[in-house]
């Protein structure tokens, strides 16, 4: 064991993972096409061990990576070959809630939906609801500025984030932000959520809570094509309501729904549009006649209206289960998370199909349909030769398309690894360089996160091929 190692033990004996089989669940995230090894994983149980183990990063420049549940879709949370992963999970506690200023504090690793459960009993919620919501941590959400479904209304992570502790890049810490709606001088803690891990980490986060609506309507309508069920989410934002979300599901999406928790969604449709309205129950009704004639008119063959708090969770448990259901229709999927404008959703979906056609891969479309997020799933098989390679490039030419229609090449999966050669199509040479000159003075080795966000940052290649301990008969591949 090397010098350093041996520091490193010291600074954390009870929560150091160095064995080939301890490290093999951190080598890859979500995004599990590619992997890397790190050289050793700590589990800090407080503030100032992941300041500990920063600084320790820092005097042997070593790179590293933060890391909660792991459920990063763009590879943003794989660790640097030879790097160390600083994992959250142990920091899991909720330090603080106050139902009078309607606040929660929260350690990184405390989950997404755990927030909701514990402000309930006062009445409250807290609004960003990713899909992983039941296993994706405030940690990783902040970093990458996660979404969900009802961000269409309530916005993104960084609408509900106040302040935050954080460990900067050189070990030091700083306070962003307040308990206060209104920020005095620069936002700093604007700059930090979205970031990607790159700026430092977060250890402590002070988060905004919202009353529960006091009446919801939630209305699913089925298609008879993609494109109809894209162009309806246009005529009801511009019909002038704002629901609280609006999702899309395609028919492949829908079989697999149904196969994984039987919602009872139309199994003939194309295409299924869900819209929920939410608020005080006069408006709520009001809107729910509105909502009625705008969907009456854009085409839907069946219009169902949840009649009790039952069959509404039904249908959001299909729309929440979609993603990792699409696994019962193949090994393996990539899934993309371009944006276009609302008003482009109808071409949009439309030139995906004929993507899908062309490149011979099923695409199953899940997407937040209200801000334009798309979450198209390209559908592959990794052991065929070259099936990898060709849905990559299928997915590259979705994030074209959804720059050249004026939207972004992300709305809430971050760039990560995933869409680093991506940045030069929507950003010039000048915004990358202003990019790296924030960065830089903050972290001016590049230890935090390194290879992730920006094209040609350094970072070895990740491997594509049968992992080490499958070759050595330690794990097998089902």
């Amino acid at each position: 064991m090397t010098p350093a190692l041996r520091e490193l033990e010291a600074l954390f004996p009870r929560g150091l993972l160095r064995q080939p089989g301890e490290l093999v669940a951190y080598e890859s995230d979500a995004l599990t096409a590619f992997r890397a090894r790190p050289l050793a994983v700590v589990l800090p149980e407080s503030h100032e061990e992941v300041a500990a183990a920063v600084r320790w990063c820092q005097k042997h420049r070593i790179p590293y990576v933060a890391r909660g549940s792991g459920t990063s879709l763009s590879g943003g949370s794989l660790p640097v070959e030879g790097g160390l992963v600083i994992g959250l999970n142990r920091m899991n506690k909720l330090l603080r809630l106050d139902p009078k200023e309607r606040i929660a504090v929260v350690q990184p690793g405390f989950i997404n939906l755990q927030v909701s459960l514990a402000a309930a009993p006062y009445s409250l919620y807290y609004a960003p609801d990713p899909s992983s919501q039941p296993v994706s941590t405030i940690g990783g959400n902040l970093a990458f500025n996660s979404g969900g479904a009802h961000c269409l209304k309530y916005g993104m992570t960084s609408n509900h984030v106040l302040g935050a502790r954080v460990v900067l890049p050189d070990g030091e810490t700083a306070l962003l932000g307040s308990e206060s709606l209104e920020g005095i001088g620069p936002d700093w803690l604007g700059l930090f959520v979205g970031s990607e891990g790159l700026l430092g980490i977060a250890t402590e986060v002070t988060l905004r809570l919202l009353p529960r609506p006091e009446a919801y309507h939630t209305v699913l309508a089925a298609y008879d094509t993609l494109e109809k069920a894209g162009e309806a989410v246009a005529a009801v934002v511009a019909s002038g309501l704002l629901p609280g979300a609006m999702e899309i599901m395609d028919s492949l999406a829908i079989e697999a729904a149904e196969a994984a928790v039987g919602a009872g969604y139309p199994r003939e449709a194309r295409a299924l549009l869900i819209v929920e309205l939410e608020g005080e129950t006069p408006q709520v009704e009001a809107e729910a006649r509105h909502l009625e004639r705008v969907i009456r008119d854009s085409g839907a063959y069946e219009v169902r209206v949840a009649q009790s708090e039952a069959e509404r969770m039904k249908i959001w448990k299909g729309r929440k289960a979609a993603f990792s259901a699409v696994g019962r229709l193949s090994p393996d999927y990539i899934v993309q998370d371009g944006v276009v404008p609302r008003s482009k959703l109808g071409q949009a979906l439309a030139e995906i199909e004929r993507l899908s056609e062309r490149y011979g891969l099923r695409v199953a479309n899940v997407f937040h349909a209200g801000d334009g997020n798309l979450h198209p799933l390209i559908l592959y098989n990794g052991r065929v030769a070259g099936e990898l390679e060709r849905a990559e490039e299928l997915a590259g030419e979705i994030l074209k398309l959804c720059v050249a229609l004026g939207g972004s090449i992300t709305g809430e999966h971050g760039v990560g690894m995933e869409k680093r050669a991506y940045m030069p199509v929507m950003f010039t040479p000048a915004d990358l360089e202003a990019m790296r000159r924030i960065r830089r003075a903050i972290d001016p080795l590049e230890l935090a996160n390194r290879g992730k966000m920006f094209p040609g940052s350094e970072a070895k290649p990740l491997s594509h091929g049968p992992h080490p301990l499958e070759k050595a008969g330690v794990i097998a591949r089902e």
